[in-house]
């Protein structure tokens, strides 16, 4: 099974909030490993040497040899806790691989021919919907990404999930589903500037009627006004 980066691990016993505490003070990251049919194993992983791994795109999507003293296992990372304040992992999740077990993956989508697209070369904008997928597939046949080729796509076309030339050997679940969702769509530029046009005139519009209401309250003052000096005038007609 080829493996594109290696990380080094230890065991760790102690658990809970506690111990997690400590592991970070010492700069290491608490992590998990699980499956491949066997128990759960606590790790503490190298905080230094994990961010720069995280830094690769290719880290999320490729199998690793985690190396845990004289042993190796291979790996995909599963899940990463980062710090919300700090630039810190809190924790990961590594999932064993088997060679003759799929696995389930999100890989990256990678665009290109985005500027010979006729869409773009009649003044469209590329809106990208999706930047990566998820995948199933067995372990040798793990692709670091997929491609989206653009150089086709017209002005207001799509690009679906089931348009991606996925490799034979690799599911989409998505599709398996009935889920075939937008990843990439190239549109008009204008597009994005008639609804603030419209919203405009919606807005001056309603604004109009608006004050019809006041005019016609402010022209009946006056009315209410005559009607009020009738029957004044009426006691004085009655004296003479």
């Amino acid at each position: 099974m080829k493996t594109a980066f290696e990380l080094v691990a230890e065991f760790r016993d102690a658990q809970g909030k506690g111990a997690s505490r400590r592991l970070r003070h010492a700069n290491k990251v608490p992590a998990i490993l699980y499956g491949g049919h066997r128990d759960a194993r606590a790790l503490s992983l190298d905080h230094t040497r994990l961010l720069l791994l995280l830094d690769n795109e290719r880290f999320y999507s490729t199998i690793i040899n985690l190396k845990v003293g004289e042993l190796n296992q291979a790996a995909i990372l599963k899940d990463v806790q980062r710090h919300p304040a700090k630039n810190a992992i809190v924790h990961i999740d590594l999932q064993r691989v088997l060679d003759d077990e799929k696995i389930r993956i999100t890989i990256p989508l990678h665009f290109r021919g985005e500027a010979g697209s006729p869409g773009v070369k009649k003044g469209g904008i590329v809106s990208r919907l999706r930047n990566e997928v998820e995948i199933i597939c067995l372990p040798k046949d793990l692709p670091e990404f997929i491609e989206v080729d653009l150089s086709a796509v017209d002005l207001n076309q799509m690009l679906y999930l089931a348009d991606l030339k996925a490799p034979e050997a690799v599911e989409i679940p998505e599709l398996t589903h009935g889920r075939n969702a937008p990843i990439v769509s190239i549109h008009h530029a204008r597009a994005a500037e008639e609804p603030e046009a419209v919203a405009g005139a919606e807005a001056a519009a309603g604004a109009a009627p608006a004050a019809a209401p006041a005019a016609g309250a402010a022209a009946a003052k006056p009315a209410a006004g005559a009607a009020a000096a009738k029957p004044a005038e009426a006691k004085k007609d009655a004296k003479k």
